[in-house]
């Protein structure tokens, strides 16, 4: 498990620093595939084993796909602010880096997450007020309230019950 609190600011100023808007393998088991909309795709064996495609990525980028899938339950309540919901049909945050979590384990990865600050910083801050004690609403109506405006139209995410 990774010291999720201690990788939030790193993660989030780093990013700031590397990313612009929407540019450690164990066992390799992995098959990549690009989405219609041109985002890599790549399946692992499991969230541990995070997707090749971040090899040669700063370690900050590394970091935020792991607190998003350490936080992945979390991610499906929160939408993203960036225009993925239009351009890549995703349905949350969670889909900037993980498509989906299969029933035996192995994890879709999305390289979407690469390319966003906002995806990012969204998905760090979230995991953040959890740590924090947040509920998930409380984390929703944070997050919506921070994006409302001057970001593009959040994806069509179900609020948490």
């Amino acid at each position: 498990m990774i010291k999720t609190r201690n990788l939030f600011l790193t993660v989030l100023i780093g990013s700031m620093l590397v990313l612009t808007a929407c540019g450690s393998k164990s066992e390799v088991q992995s098959s990549q595939m690009h989405a219609p909309n041109g985002d890599l795709q790549e399946t692992t064996v499991n969230t541990s084993t995070l997707p090749s495609f971040l090899d040669n990525k700063p370690d900050i980028l590394r970091q935020a796909y792991e607190i998003a899938a350490e936080h992945a339950e979390l991610l499906e309540w929160i939408p993203c602010y960036c225009g993925c919901g239009r351009s890549a049909g995703h349905k949350s945050n969670k889909n900037c880096f993980v498509k989906e979590i299969q029933g035996d384990g192995s994890v879709v990865w999305d390289d979407h997450g690469t390319r966003c600050n906002v995806c990012v910083e969204t998905a760090v801050i979230s995991a953040k007020l959890k740590v924090e004690g947040k509920s998930d609403l409380e984390i929703r109506q944070l997050i919506d309230e921070k994006y409302k405006t001057g970001y593009a139209k959040p994806t069509d995410t179900k609020m948490p019950i």
